[in-house]
């Protein structure tokens, strides 16, 4: 079940934008996200380990993520609630593993193809990192301030976006234009 992000529990919120060089009748994010291979993720940002495509029990494609996201090591279980050409929805309750130990965060992921022109399409890549229960215990037993904790999510959060969006959005366009992956950036 989802949990809604409130200033009580909310770790981190970064949305970023890059322009992709193809019409949006060409772009299908959907089709890119869920048949994405390891290595074209990989090359996407330096901080990303690995990627798979797998379902839930009920047939509800999965995106599996394994990549460092400040100091810690996030893996990744992004159900697809939401899969169309112009937009993805991904939930993912993900494992947290830090040098402190390893706890539970929810990752909301949304990623949007707009219209711009009939030639460009505006992407947008945008995160929600939010507190489980889990979390929040993990935050107390460690004597961690949420406001810290968060802090930190937002910087490391926006960082990590700012790096994989334009190469997202590049990816995307190769994969409207020539129907391929691992076409030059």
């Amino acid at each position: 079940m989802e949990i809604l992000q409130t200033p009580e529990n909310a770790l981190s919120h970064s949305s970023v934008t890059a322009i992709i060089n193809a019409p949006i009748e060409k772009v299908n994010i959907a089709d890119w996200l869920l048949n994405l291979p390891d290595a074209e993720y990989q090359r996407c940002s330096t901080q990303h380990i690995g990627a798979a495509i797998s379902s839930t029990f009920d047939g509800q494609p999965v995106s599996l993520n394994v990549e460092t996201i400040g100091d810690a090591l996030m893996v990744q279980h992004y159900v697809a609630d939401v899969y169309r050409p112009d937009y993805c929805r991904m939930l993912s309750i993900s494992d947290s593993i830090t040098k402190g130990g390893r706890t539970k965060v929810q990752v909301l992921w949304e990623l949007k193809a707009t219209k711009i022109d009939d030639n460009t399409t505006l992407y947008t890549n945008e995160i929600h990192a939010t507190a489980t229960p889990e979390m929040l215990a993990y935050i107390k037993e460690n004597g961690i301030n949420l406001s810290d904790a968060a802090a930190a999510r937002q910087a490391a959060s926006d960082a990590h976006n700012h790096e994989e969006t334009p190469n997202f959005a590049k990816s995307i366009e190769n994969k409207a234009l020539t129907g391929k992956y691992n076409q030059p950036f």
